[in-house]
C-alpha cells in the first residue's frame, strides 16, 4: 500500500466521535495508512458500523465502542476498551466534542456543565488514559477550531472557551510527555463540510466568505492533517489550522 506521509503499519489508533464527519474521515485515512483503528460514538451506532466495514474493507482490523465524552468513567474507559481489542494504543485523535451557540445570556448551566464535560475533561480524562498506555512514539492529536485564532460574530462563547483551553492542554502535554517520547498537537479546522455544517446549508456561504479561500474545506484535507502528525516525530506543541484561511 502506498502512503503518503509515512507508515502506520503496526500502529493502533483510537479516534473519539469517530461515525462520521471529520472523525470516520480520520478513522479511514489513518487505516489507508496501515493502522488498525478503534472509534468511540453516542448515538450513531448504525454509521459507526459503516465505518468498521470500511476500515476492514482495506485490510486493517476496526471495532466501535460506544462511550460518551461527557461521562467521565466512561471517557477515560474507551482507551482501555480500545487497547484491550487491538493490542495496545500508538495514536490518540481526541475528536468527540460538542457545540452550543448562542446568545450569552441564554446558555444555561446545563450548557454549560455538557460542553465543557465533553470539550475539555472528557478530552483531558482520555489523553491522561491514553499517555500511561504509550511508548515512545505515542501520538496524541486533538482537534479544536478555528474559533480559538478567530471569533468572527457574537454566539460563540461557550464553543471558543472550550476549545481554547485544549490548547494549552496540548502544550502542557507536549511539555510533559516530551522526555517519553511521546508528541501532542491540536488541529484546528475551519468551515469543515459536514452532516452537521454543509458546504450548501443555510449559512454556509458566509461562513466561506470569512476564508481566504472563499470555499469550505473538507474532512479528508482535515484528516490528511492529523495523519501527517501521527507520523512526525519532531512536531509536537503546536497549532495546525486547516481552515483556508479563516483566521488570515
Amino acid at each position: 500500500m502506498t502512503t503518503t506521509y509515512g507508515t502506520l503499519h503496526g500502529k493502533v489508533a483510537l479516534v473519539t466521535g469517530g461515525s462520521r464527519g471529520i472523525g470516520a474521515a480520520t478513522a479511514l485515512r489513518l487505516a489507508r495508512e496501515g493502522a488498525d483503528v478503534a472509534l468511540t460514538y453516542v448515538h450513531g451506532k448504525e454509521a459507526a458500523e459503516e465505518v468498521v466495514r470500511a476500515v476492514e474493507a482495506l485490510g486493517r482490523r476496526a471495532v466501535a465502542l460506544r462511550a460518551d465524552a461527557g461521562d467521565a468513567d466512561e471517557a477515560q474507559g474507551a482507551v482501555a476498551r480500545a487497547a484491550e481489542a487491538l493490542g495496545g494504543l500508538d495514536v490518540l485523535v481526541n475528536n468527540a466534542g460538542i457545540g452550543v451557540l448562542g446568545p450569552l445570556e441564554g446558555l444555561s448551566l446545563t450548557d454549560v456543565d455538557r460542553v465543557l464535560a465533553v470539550n475539555v475533561r472528557g478530552v483531558f480524562l482520555t489523553s491522561r488514559a491514553a499517555a500511561a498506555r504509550m511508548d515512545a512514539g505515542g501520538r496524541i492529536i486533538t482537534i479544536g477550531t478555528c474559533m480559538t485564532q478567530r471569533v468572527p460574530g457574537p454566539g460563540g462563547t461557550l464553543y471558543a472557551t472550550s476549545k481554547s483551553a485544549l490548547i494549552g492542554l496540548t502544550k502542557a502535554l507536549a511539555r510533559e510527555l516530551g522526555p517519553r517520547g511521546i508528541t501532542a498537537n491540536i488541529v484546528h479546522p475551519g468551515p469543515i463540510d459536514t452532516d452537521m455544517n454543509p458546504a450548501d446549508g443555510p449559512f454556509a456561504s458566509g461562513q466561506a466568505a470569512m476564508t481566504a479561500l472563499g470555499r469550505f474545506g473538507t474532512a479528508d484535507e482535515v484528516a490528511s492533517t492529523v495523519a501527517y502528525l501521527a507520523v512526525a516525530d519532531y512536531v509536537t506543541g503546536t497549532e495546525f489550522a486547516v481552515d483556508g484561511g479563516h483566521a488570515a
